[in-house]
């Protein structure tokens, strides 16, 4: 009797295994399942705050490259972006459907647009899985649309896209096994065909219960247009809401200062 009960034990907890296993194990069905399964990954882990400096090299219209330093501050789904010192007052501010551009800490500027570095390598982490629905829905990414290929020799999901030759549709790329986003492909800046330029995330470091690319390239037509390059980042800086705001830009100690 005691054999019998332990052996229907065995298969139960057997069964059981199998099924946790197999749960997940499951690839996602769609972009809204995988954003789903990003947020929950990190929930309650990844990093609310971030500062870094940035080199950044941008390609003039003669073919010619500027590079300037840039300071940046991340706080949830805000991103504050100080243009060289930050005592001059410029830069920009952007929300997941704001910009506002700032010369003198004055707002000379805005612009109803967002960043959509936001609700793809932030708000997924931070925000519930509809807030972050709404702010992808400005990029008409068909979250219906979902693959898997390797890119830079690790399994990705493609979202937005049904097909390896389709690198005009709007799409994300999730890593499978760290889920972040490594790429992303769309319209960053006016064109007439409304083509998409393609975004790359890289040299992801682990930071403060997450993960951080530390070079991002953005490419069109193939060339560098803009090449981003961090150092010094730290995440969960404490930093005032205000630091944030546009009307309060030039108030308080700068963290870079």
């Amino acid at each position: 009797m005691l054999r019998s009960t332990l052996a229907i034990l065995l298969a139960v907890l057997a069964a059981c295994a199998s099924a946790s296993h197999g749960t997940a194990s499951r690839e996602p069905h769609d972009g809204t399942a995988l954003l789903a399964r990003m947020h929950d990954r990190y929930a309650g882990r990844w990093f609310h705050t971030l500062t870094f400096v940035q080199r950044t090299t941008q390609r003039r219209p003669d073919g010619t490259f500027q590079v300037t330093t840039w300071y940046e501050a991340q706080r949830g789904p805000r991103l504050r972006i100080d243009i060289g010192d930050p005592a001059l007052g410029h830069g920009a501010l952007y929300t997941a459907d704001s910009l506002y551009v700032l010369r003198g800490g004055k707002v000379v500027r805005s612009l109803a647009e967002g960043n959509p570095f936001l609700p793809l390598i932030v708000s997924v982490y931070l925000e519930p899985l509809d807030v972050t629905i709404k702010q992808l829905a400005p990029y008409k990414i068909d979250l219906s649309r979902i693959r898997t290929q390797e890119w830079e020799g690790k399994p990705t999901y493609v979202v937005g896209s049904s097909s390896p030759s389709d690198t005009t549709s709007p799409q994300f790329w999730v890593e499978r096994d760290r889920l972040i986003v490594t790429r992303f492909l769309l319209p960053l800046i006016p064109s007439p065909e409304g083509r998409a330029q393609d975004v790359r995330l890289e040299n992801n470091v682990a930071l403060g219960g997450g993960w951080l690319a530390t070079r991002v390239r953005m490419l069109d037509k193939g060339a560098a247009m803009q090449t981003e390059e961090y150092s010094d980042w730290r995440a969960n800086v404490e930093l005032p809401e205000s630091f944030f705001q546009a009307e309060h830009w030039s108030e308080g100690k700068h963290w870079a200062r």
